[in-house]
């Protein structure tokens, strides 16, 4: 039973959250509105709705082993190709770098040889490594991740169907996972990053990931019977963003500060990051406003 002080805090909560959770609903709504909007004119610039590296879009990959001038190296290789991208790799836990990556759309010979050209001298087997990736294969590739990534969505959200058996809530789940990926993928294209196959699988983790907390919330807000509503909603809160931020604390160190791990790996903890990041507003704020909403509408306390 609750003592005086907790009966005042949960009506006080009560009162707060019972005016306010409709307008709350605005905000990640709005903001995945402008989300939406930024993608349709990115994919209209581009073409695409995503930065692709040669893996997934094909092109030519050399890696310059040991300290190069990359700064000339750059400056001088953007001039004459457009589409030219650099990525240093350093050794784990100092700055120090142990390798250089380029890459272009270009052909290997036409690109070795630009490089050759500003270095002044010849790439060997010793210095450098070139991979090759054709464009048919790649674009395969890639149509085959996008389909993988649909299809797990279609899955997740037949699931949650069959788990709650009521429209509004599963739609609310549903709503709350996709916003999280639209979210994650703006911020991505926004920044400018060349996603590869790495991240694409980001997003497939990002599928699971978002739909924990929400299931969490629903199944506390609808099939338990222990206190009110709100307080339920408060207490699939507190485990729920326990849960979040223990994900976000155990990936952005990762990215931030393990700088010698491969670029796939830190490309997955960033997305990872920016996804968990997108849950918190959209099932707290979102879902969370849904539910007391449709369990004001069915009479559920």
């Amino acid at each position: 039973m609750d003592n005086p002080e907790q009966k005042v805090e949960h009506q006080h909560t009560k009162n707060w959250y019972d005016k306010s959770y409709k307008l709350i609903l605005f905000f990640p709504v709005a903001l995945l509105a402008a989300c939406l909007v930024y993608l349709v004119i990115f994919h209209s610039q581009t073409g695409d709705l995503i930065n692709r590296d040669v893996s997934l879009k094909g092109g030519t990959t050399i890696t310059l082993l040991g300290d190069v001038d990359a700064v000339k190296l750059e400056a001088q290789l953007t001039e004459k190709i457009p589409d030219v991208s650099f990525r240093s790799l350093s050794e784990m836990g100092s700055e120090k770098q142990i390798a250089l990556v380029i890459e272009s759309s270009m052909q290997p010979d036409e690109l070795k040889q630009n490089i050759e050209d500003i270095l002044g001298y010849k790439l060997t087997d010793e210095n450098s490594s070139i991979e090759f990736t054709g464009p048919s294969l790649s674009a395969n590739f890639y149509r085959q991740l996008i389909i993988a990534l649909i299809i797990s969505f279609v899955l997740m959200s037949i699931v949650i169907f069959i788990m709650f058996k009521s429209f509004i809530p599963s739609i609310a789940v549903i709503f709350a996972a996709f916003a999280d990926i639209v979210m994650a993928l703006a911020l991505v294209d926004f920044l400018g990053m060349k996603l590869s196959a790495a991240g694409i699988a980001a997003f497939l983790m990002l599928v699971g990931y978002s739909v924990d907390t929400d299931i969490l919330l629903t199944t506390r807000a609808l099939k338990k019977a222990e206190g009110t509503l709100n307080q339920r909603i408060y207490g699939a809160f507190k485990t729920g963003i326990f849960m979040t931020t223990t994900a976000l604390f155990a990936v952005l160190p990762a990215f931030f500060i393990v700088t010698g791990l491969p670029d796939s790996f830190r490309q997955i903890f960033l997305i990872l990051a920016f996804g968990l990041g997108a849950d918190i507003i959209n099932t707290w704020m979102t879902n969370a406003s849904i539910i007391k909403w449709y369990c004001d509408k069915k009479g559920i306390k």
